[in-house]
């Protein structure tokens, strides 16, 4: 257990020397775990390059594998420890309906973990989680561009990548990386995003300009899709939407030239639910690896 949390903490911090500080251990105890780590499985866990520690793929197989380890671990003492007691449940929203995508398989596996936690979905509030999680209509949130108000606790959780979709034969296919000026030029064809996220949306990509955008918003990803395929605009999704469409290879994940475009998700809750929010806060981060 002591390797694996010195393995997590060096894929996460990149160093050593920020992994003891993590760990509140010295430098050399968390050189020595590792160095003990690799010889025992026989494979280099990290490759030293100029920017730090990087995983190798046998190191990301382990990280994978061990935050999930551990999280079945600290639940399995939770369980022997307690008393038996009837299920809690905790009532989940989602802000993005791109969660929905992933959260009901994911749920499914949490349950074998987290049998004493009883989550359900609750997708009649995701227009307003927020005002939700305040009214006690909802106990957790998992929120992307929304803003909690005192009294609501929150903690990061993990990100996803904004894409760009464009068939195959579409004139900007072959194009390198998109513009702010390729994306006023054409039709942007999004889902039914809250205006918050709308909002991050413009800051994020054209900062204190507000161009006037031609969207056609479509309630379904696959008529996202099915237009996109047509050529009649760009697609505005989630890379963890975009992937498995991609496979047909008549559409095209383009990026922005100035980078990738990464939105922060948040795991915001009732105080009352502290407890349980808290583990499924943990178990959330452990199988997000892949998402």
């Amino acid at each position: 257990m002591r390797d694996l949390r010195v393995v997590i903490a060096i894929a996460e911090a990149g160093t050593t020397a920020k992994a003891a500080s993590l760990l509140h251990l010295t430098q050399p105890a968390v050189s020595r775990a590792l160095l003990a780590a690799e010889e025992r499985l026989g494979v280099p866990l990290f490759a030293r390059t100029s920017r730090g520690l990087v995983p190798t793929a046998a190191g990301e197989a382990l990280v994978s594998g061990a935050a999930r380890v551990l999280v079945d671990l600290g639940e399995l003492e939770r369980r022997v420890a307690l008393p038996a007691t009837p299920p809690s449940r905790v009532r989940i929203v989602c802000e993005c309906y791109t969660a929905y995508h992933w959260l009901p398989s994911t749920l499914t596996t949490l349950r074998r973990s987290l049998p004493d936690l009883d989550v359900a979905l609750a997708v009649e509030h995701t227009g307003r989680p927020v005002p939700s999680l305040e009214a006690s209509e909802v106990d957790v949130a998992l929120l992307t561009t929304s803003q909690v108000p005192r009294g609501i606790e929150q903690k990061a959780l993990f990100s996803d990548e904004i894409v760009f979709l464009v068939a195959r034969t579409h004139p900007l296919a072959a194009r390198r990386a998109l513009t702010p000026d390729d994306l006023r030029a054409h039709t942007l064809i999004t889902g039914l995003a809250p205006a918050e996220e709308g909002r991050w949306f413009m800051r994020r990509v054209f900062g204190r300009a507000r161009p006037k955008l031609r969207f056609d918003r479509l309630p379904l990803t696959e008529a996202i899709i099915d237009v996109t395929r047509a050529g009649m605009g760009i697609a505005v999704l989630s890379e963890w939407i975009a992937r498995p469409h991609l496979e047909r290879g008549d559409l095209v994940a383009m990026r922005l030239a100035s980078g990738p475009l990464r939105r922060g998700w948040r795991m915001a809750w009732r105080p009352e639910v502290a407890d349980a929010a808290e583990r499924l806060h943990a178990a959330l981060s452990a199988t997000s690896t892949g998402r």
